[in-house]
């Protein structure tokens, strides 16, 4: 089979036939975690993210992917993908990094979160034991990417930071290939694993759901604001090239005023030149009656991050409103012209506006002496990239 993509149908019932010197649950495969310390009586205390559960022997963490066998906290994703697929990059969505480009996107299942809005429940809020999975070593996934001719390997779909183990071997054998890594996260990791990430990660784009903390107690099971802000200062301080979306949900998180502090904030703290994506919300998951957001609510939280110094902001999902093209904040010239996810011309030449010479921030060409070719056809494994 030599198709575009590979995703594992839902019906797929998953084998429990593996061995291993560490059985987990349905025979999955376990993997020692990091971040996390003894706690007494069998307890173990996660520190991968905020949440910091305390876990008892036999258990499982807030995000249903970590589980204490014996004392020891051990991962329930690592090699375990539920999805594997061929993406536009502009889907993550990152508009400010190598338009056009075809990049290898990945996840399994779980989450921190519990965002009662969520578009990939299915996957996200199922367990991984629970989820139909396929094999790939941190390496078939390079492989994969390469056989493809994919320059960028993607964390998305569900969070990353639930797979961070898995995530992160990837992101080293990547950077062995001379291959790139870029995730789309909640943001709701603990600073030391994120740093640590980060010297493999070429772009973020984080999820800054509202800019309330009722809000993110509400949607996402007492998630705390302030962590995610904190991840955004991390990562503009890294160097790392940053995007930052923001779904805006009817009657829930689109106060003007909340959108208005929000934007002054990321100027403030993000700088002007942080690309923001406000997006449409449909009707989903235990959310399912609300209206979709109004075109008007779009267009007026777009003209009030421009109004608050912005110089990149895009409206996605809404094709109608015609948000997503680049426009240089010199001359006003469009320079990237899209429709959805699709590059229909880029005019940026060395990362310049063409017209009006001004720079354009953000990551538009990969330097091509440090990409791999294209290595010949081999066998492929059980579950990997078709």
């Amino acid at each position: 089979m030599n198709k575009k993509f590979y995703f594992l149908p839902l019906i797929f019932v998953l084998c429990a036939a593996l061995t291993s010197a560490v059985l987990g649950v349905a025979g999955i495969k376990l993997h020692r975690a990091g971040y996390w310390k003894k706690a007494g009586k069998g307890s173990v205390k996660c520190l991968l993210c905020p949440r910091a559960c305390l876990i008892r022997s036999g258990k499982r963490g807030f995000c249903q992917s970590r589980i204490n066998k014996g004392g020891v906290l051990y991962s329930l994703t690592y090699g375990r993908p539920v999805v594997a697929a061929m993406d536009p990059i502009e889907k993550k969505p990152f508009f400010h990094v190598t338009p056009g480009e075809q990049v290898l996107s990945i996840a399994t299942a779980g989450c921190n979160m519990r965002c009662i809005f969520c578009q990939n429940w299915r996957i996200s809020q199922t367990p991984p034991d629970e989820a139909p999975s396929m094999k790939m070593s941190p390496r078939e996934v390079v492989e994969a990417a390469r056989k493809k001719g994919s320059r960028w390997i993607v964390y998305t779909y569900t969070e990353p930071t639930i797979f961070y183990e898995y995530m992160f071997d990837i992101c080293r054998e990547a950077k062995k290939a001379g291959l790139k890594n870029a995730m789309h996260s909640c943001g709701y990791i603990n600073p030391e694993p994120l740093k640590k990430l980060l010297k493999y990660m070429d772009a973020v784009n984080i999820d800054l759901k509202g800019f309330n903390e009722d809000f993110y107690r509400k949607m996402g099971s007492l998630a705390e604001i302030e962590a995610v802000l904190e991840t955004l200062k991390i990562i503009k301080k890294s160097g790392v090239w940053l995007e930052i979306t923001n779904l805006i949900i009817p009657g829930q998180n689109d106060s003007p005023g909340d959108i208005k502090r929000m934007c002054e904030w990321i100027k403030k703290e993000m700088g002007q030149d942080v690309p923001l994506h406000f997006s449409r919300f449909y009707p989903a998951y235990r959310l399912k009656n609300l209206p979709p957001t109004p075109a008007e609510t779009l267009k007026s939280a777009r003209a009030i991050a421009l109004e608050a110094g912005l110089n990149y902001v895009y409206i996605g999902n809404a094709p109608e409103i015609a948000a997503e093209n680049t426009l240089c904040p010199g001359c006003g010239r469009t320079l990237v012209r899209r429709i959805g996810y699709k590059v229909i011309s880029n005019r940026i030449k060395d990362g310049k506006c063409p017209f009006c010479g001004r720079k354009i921030a953000g990551q538009w060409k990969i330097d091509e002496k440090k990409q791999p070719v294209k290595q010949p056809e081999q066998p492929v494994r059980e579950g990997a990239l078709q």
